[in-house]
């Protein structure tokens, strides 16, 4: 997946913020962290949910132990420069089948493009975790979408996006507390 969405990056020079470094990789690694934290808790606390439905709950519960270990692969890469868990709230979008699917969609779409917008800001060093994880939130957004009885794939490439757009649509969900538009 980084290896296509770096091909499509290689079109678009617009989405590098700087030239790749250490100090560049603790930004990039940190952004992907804060989503990979949101992720994590929203399917923790949608596997509490049996209203969700057996196959939405099973979805938490495997996709949500995988958030887990990228959380951890990216705290250790980090050490000591991880940022800290932020406070979440989702409401109904874990609890509604309609809006777990709908906010599943989205948040695994975002970790997928946001991975694929920094690809090019990344040394080898980190881009290789990036890659690892990048590929498998595909899957997740895959399996979701098939759950949700929409195509896994609409298109023959992802859209890349920058880290402000990321923010932008984070922040939108409200799912992360003090987080500002």
């Amino acid at each position: 997946m980084v290896a296509t969405g770096g091909g499509v990056l290689a079109l678009r020079p617009s989405f590098a913020a700087s030239a790749p470094s250490s100090s560049e990789d603790v930004r990039v690694l940190n952004f992907v962290l804060l989503l990979e934290y949101v992720q994590a808790a929203f399917y923790r606390e949608a596997s509490q949910h049996s209203a969700l439905g057996s196959d939405l709950v099973e979805y938490a519960r495997v996709v949500g132990g995988h958030e887990d270990d990228h959380v951890a692969a990216l705290e250790k890469a980090l050490g000591a420069k991880a940022h800290k868990r932020p406070a979440t709230h989702f409401g109904a979008a874990t609890a509604s089948r309609q809006k777990f699917l709908a906010s599943a969609i989205e948040l695994e779409d975002l970790g997928v493009a946001a991975y694929n917008g920094q690809a090019t800001n990344l040394t080898a060093k980190a881009l290789l975790p990036a890659a690892e994880i990048v590929s498998v939130e595909a899957r997740h957004a895959a399996w979701i979408r098939a759950i949700a009885g929409k195509l896994p794939a609409t298109g023959a490439t992802d859209e890349p996006l920058s880290s402000r757009a990321v923010m932008t649509t984070l922040a939108r969900t409200g799912f992360v507390k003090g987080l500002h538009r």
